[in-house]
């Protein structure tokens, strides 16, 4: 199956991101991908946290939602919608992950569990949980008979929440700040990799955007050796590669630590 992880520079006009996010879909589906995947906020990058709120919708319903059911259902396509928006309880929203079938249909849901939080020293802070609220399920369907997991950003910190689902492919749509990106995000996907033995797949927000906000980006798709198949540095573009079922079978052959595992 052929993956493409997409990169984006998106902005604060959920249109403009929209526009940009069906170019490349309809770029990734010409060049032969099955399964596309957006970045984490791929439809706002807000001047505020705030700005989620605005846009917020409700389980099942909403353009956003429609926005990716139909580019799915038009290129034929199995679609990760990075993140949107999701009314939550008090105020607040859940940071949403999609995935629909290439008849258009959801098969999957998941909310980000692991809520970011960071404070440099010098100036840069991040604190999702003021307008976040954590969802609490892990989540993995079937695609294509891949146990496929989901994840969104900071989870990849948290290695268990990937034991617990046992990938042969684990997704990681990503806004990762330019700090913490330069410094973890190959490292962090390459592990999750090694210690599941599975395919990472992992499309990033990649530059500096109109809020001032600067993201890492490096979209990556990565082998269950740990190798890097493809890679988007900065700016929009496509990473495309394959899953080789056969490779997948190889290497946890070779390597059965996922049989010698004890705890």
């Amino acid at each position: 199956m052929k993956l493409a992880a997409i990169q984006l520079v998106s902005t604060p006009r959920v249109d403009d991101n929209l526009a940009r996010a069906a170019h490349w879909v309809r770029e990734a589906a010409a060049q032969g991908a099955q399964f596309i995947a957006l970045p984490e906020y791929f439809c706002l990058m807000g001047q505020r946290d705030e700005d989620k709120l605005a846009i917020a919708e409700a389980e099942g319903s909403g353009p956003i939602q429609s926005f990716l059911q139909d580019l799915a259902r038009q290129h034929g396509v199995w679609l990760l919608g990075g993140t949107l928006p999701l009314r939550g309880e008090g105020g607040k929203v859940r940071n949403s992950s999609w995935v629909f079938d290439p008849q258009g249909q959801p098969v999957a849901r998941y909310d980000k569990i692991h809520l970011f939080s960071f404070h440099s020293g010098f100036g840069e802070s991040y604190d999702e949980g003021r307008v976040q609220e954590a969802g609490a399920h892990p989540t993995a369907f079937d695609c294509e008979g891949l146990r496929t997991a989901l994840s969104i950003c900071y989870d990849l910190r948290f290695p268990e929440l990937y034991r617990a689902l046992s990938p042969d492919l684990i997704c990681a749509p990503s806004a990762f700040t330019h700090t913490t990106g330069k410094a973890h995000w190959e490292l962090l996907l390459r592990a999750r990799a090694v210690e599941n033995l599975s395919y990472v797949i992992a499309p990033a927000q990649g530059g500096l955007h109109k809020n001032g906000r600067r993201t890492w980006g490096h979209s990556l798709i990565v082998d269950p050796w740990g190798e890097v198949l493809a890679c988007v540095p900065e700016g929009e573009g496509l990473a495309l590669a394959t899953v080789e079922r056969q490779r997948l079978a190889a290497v946890r052959k070779a390597l059965p630590a996922l049989q010698h595992r004890r705890l």
